[in-house]
């Protein structure tokens, strides 16, 4: 299938993922205390509203997206006051992102919108590259349970998220959730929480 024009959806509104509010669950991981205020990379922010509150947290931001009116209404939001928040257009899979290392990186919707498996595969692993000893990857991405439904995220199986991560990343958590408390009806997702590896992951055992 044909890639999204995101220009066109900004420009036409049609951009349901653009709550202006923070994302309840990374708001729950913070206040976890599983990351402290450190570097963190926004991958996809979109219009900058959790890159802005990131770095209402003590952290220093990068949010990036792939479409140039995000982002310019991202630097609006920010103004001259959000001097810890910075925003630039990347293509995520092809561009550079950056010459440092980030403590956190969060993606609300952006892994799963890849249809193929090597595309979300070189996510992962640039993620990998990007993140520093210790570092987390928070991840919000549309799943295949829940009834049947013909709009909304991309729905992405365990088997597709974790054959894409497990290779580059150590998987810490994969759990069930709705994507946004105040939608009208749930929308199943997955959250997954991964970290750099301290060894590669081991191939798995098969017996003779």
């Amino acid at each position: 299938m044909p890639r999204p024009d995101w220009n066109e959806r900004y420009q036409v509104g049609e951009t349901p993922w653009d709550s202006e509010e923070p994302d309840q669950h990374l708001v729950d991981f913070l206040r976890s205390g599983s990351v402290g205020p450190g570097q963190a990379l926004d991958v996809g922010c979109g219009t900058g509203t959790n890159a802005l509150w990131l770095a209402t947290q003590g952290f220093t931001v990068l949010g990036i997206d792939i479409s140039s009116i995000a982002i310019d209404r991202a630097r609006v939001k920010a103004g001259t006051t959000a001097s810890n928040c910075q925003f630039a257009v990347a293509d995520f899979l092809r561009d550079k992102v950056s010459d440092g290392a980030f403590d956190l990186v969060f993606d609300r919707g952006c892994f799963h919108v890849f249809d193929e498996a090597e595309d979300r595969a070189r996510f992962a692993e640039r993620i990998a590259l990007l993140l520093k000893p210790g570092g987390k990857w928070l991840s919000l991405i549309g799943s295949t349970e829940g009834p049947e439904r013909n709009s909304g995220p991309p729905r992405r199986s365990a088997l597709d998220v974790i054959g894409a991560i497990e290779p580059h990343l150590e998987i810490v958590e994969l759990c069930s959730i709705d994507f946004r408390a105040d939608m009208p009806a749930p929308v199943a997702a997955w959250r997954c929480l991964s970290k750099c590896r301290s060894i590669p992951a081991q191939p798995s055992t098969h017996r003779d």
